[in-house]
């Protein structure tokens, strides 16, 4: 039985017009698969009042926006708890009863978020995401700060976030 091979097309024609259609609509869909930035304002790390480094908003920041995502690997919350125990700094929030996130490599600047009573930034977990929304307008060159809550400190570390209503513990 004779075997059909390709005949090559030749490269000096244009795509067909359902082809370019079907290219733009690949390439759209691809788009719109891409991560959005971990942060949506610009933010810079550095030295903090209130503890080691923390985060600063370059840019203003209006209130209810998303200021951007925290953004590391998914691990169990048994392993969360396994890695913290040995650490002296901790970037590991818990975003379920079985799950967590582990910032410690991340290079997303909100891994530096400090703590604070009276925060300008609120921390919600959205489908397994670590998510910050400003509270307030935060004005260029403003740490960024939010409410830990619970946490495993477990009102064994001072708080030193100089707030009017600073509880004094983590």
């Amino acid at each position: 039985m004779p075997r059909l091979s390709p005949i090559p097309a030749p490269t000096s024609l244009a795509p067909q017009p359902d082809e370019a259609a079907q290219s733009a609509s690949t390439q759209s869909q691809s788009k719109k698969r891409e991560l959005q930035p971990a942060e949506r304002f610009a933010l810079r790390v550095g030295a903090s009042t209130i503890d080691g480094l923390g985060v600063f908003a370059e840019e203003a920041i209006p209130v209810r926006r998303k200021i951007g995502e925290l953004r590391g690997e998914s691990i169990s919350v048994r392993e969360a708890r396994r890695r913290a125990k040995g650490r002296a700094r901790i970037h590991i929030v818990e975003v379920s009863e079985t799950r967590a996130v582990d910032a410690t490599d991340s290079v997303t600047a909100l891994r530096n978020i400090n703590h604070c009573c009276a925060p300008n930034a609120v921390l919600r977990i959205s489908q397994g995401r670590v998510e910050f929304y400003a509270l307030r307008d935060i004005e260029p060159g403003e740490e960024l700060t939010c409410h830990y809550g619970e946490s495993h400190h477990e009102g064994r570390l001072s708080c030193r976030c100089g707030a009017a209503n600073c509880s004094g513990k983590l």
